[in-house]
Order: C-alpha cells, then structure tokens, then sequence
C-alpha cells in the first residue's frame, strides 16, 4: 500500500492521473471538492456541519476537511490512498502528517507535476468535456472526431468551464504560486518529493507516476 500527494497547478492533470491510478493499482482518490460534495448529502453528522458551512456560503474549515479525510483513512484500502487537492497550504501539511501519525500511516511520495504557465493557459483555455461520461477534448490537441460530438459515449452535451479562460486561469495560478507552491519545498526538505514534466504526454505521465509509486513498493 502507498499513499501519496499529487502536487501542481490548476489544469496539471493531477485528477487525470489519480483515475488511472485507481483504476489500475486499487487506490483511493481523495479529492476534497469530491468528499465534501458526498458529505454534504451523506445525512453524517460530519456531512450536516459540510452542508451548513456550504449553504451560509462559507468557506469549509481545516479542521472539517481534516476530519473528512480521517473517515476515509479508517476505510481499508488496497493500493493506499491520493492525496488530490489537498493540502494547499503548509498549516494542512503539518495536519495532514499529524493525522496520518495517528492512524498509523505514512507518506511514501510526493510527486509534483510541473508546468509551464504559458503552456498551460493554453492547454486550459481550449478544454472541454462531456457532461455525460465526462471524457475531456481539446479544441486543438484533441478535438472530437464529429464537431459538436462526444467520441466516447455519442452525447452532444459537452461542456467548457466557467472558469477555463486565460484570465480566470491566471487568478489561479497566482493563488497556487502564493499559498500552495511552498508545499514544494516543505516536501523537498522532508526528501519526499520527485517532480516529473506534467505537459508531457498523457501516457508518459503517467509512466513517470508508476516509476516513482514502483520504487515505495
């Protein structure tokens, strides 16, 4: 079993790589955007202090999102668990080995997927998935085979984010680079952080991913 944390940018693929990696070695993706929208309607009585944060508009505490992970490190799990998204700042660092002290578990990697800013705007700017199965295109590197058409399941409702534009992609860059980016270091110094070219190929990614996982084993 391995646990690790994917680092980098918005738009690095680090949600790309934990499917594969749960699909293919038995992991366990822990996204937080993803636990809080389960607890949120779990009817837990973590998952109704979740909604009532959320519903006043706030903005879900450390101590909440500490806690959700902590549910989720009590579930057995064959391949170990991806840390997608969290921790962002290095006060959830410090949280995070706190917790995983405590449940008897460790870090084995952090790999850190690094980007070229200007690459990646343009990467961002031109994605689009399908609101059905969820497949993700590129306007330029991969376009749907029929214009208007998912490849995969067929559907014509395929969808851009709000938010995947150039300048909204800049904002949160800059948030990453001003509270997430230390995290780098922080991991370096502890010796367990390996950083791997995130723009590469899909499949060399995450040949680089399986090489570093392979060594924890």
């Amino acid at each position: 079993m391995v646990n690790i944390i994917l680092l980098g940018p918005p738009g690095a693929g680090k949600g790309t790589q934990a499917k594969r990696l749960v699909d293919q070695r038995a992991m366990v993706q822990l996204s937080t955007g993803d636990m809080l929208r389960d607890a949120k309607t779990s009817g837990s009585e973590m998952g109704r202090k979740v909604a009532a944060v959320m519903d006043r508009g706030d903005l879900v505490t450390d101590e909440i999102v500490i806690g959700l992970i902590a549910e989720k490190l009590a579930t057995p799990s064959v391949g170990g668990f991806i840390f997608d998204g969290f921790p962002r700042t290095l006060k959830q660092a410090d949280a995070l080995a706190d917790l995983l002290l405590q449940s008897g578990q460790g870090l084995d990697a952090v790999i850190e997927m690094q980007v070229d800013d200007a690459a990646l705007v343009a990467r961002i700017s031109g994605r689009y998935t399908c609101g059905n199965c969820g497949e993700v295109y590129h306007d330029t590197t991969r376009p749907t085979k029929a214009a208007g058409v998912c490849d995969a399941c067929g559907s014509t409702d395929l969808r851009r984010r709000a938010d995947d534009n150039a300048d909204a992609l800049r904002i949160r860059l800059m948030e990453y680079y001003k509270k997430t980016s230390p995290l780098i270091g922080y991991y370096y110094a502890k010796k367990q952080l390996t950083s791997i070219d995130g723009l590469a190929e899909m499949d060399a990614v995450a040949a680089a991913v399986a090489k570093v996982l392979d060594r924890q084993e």
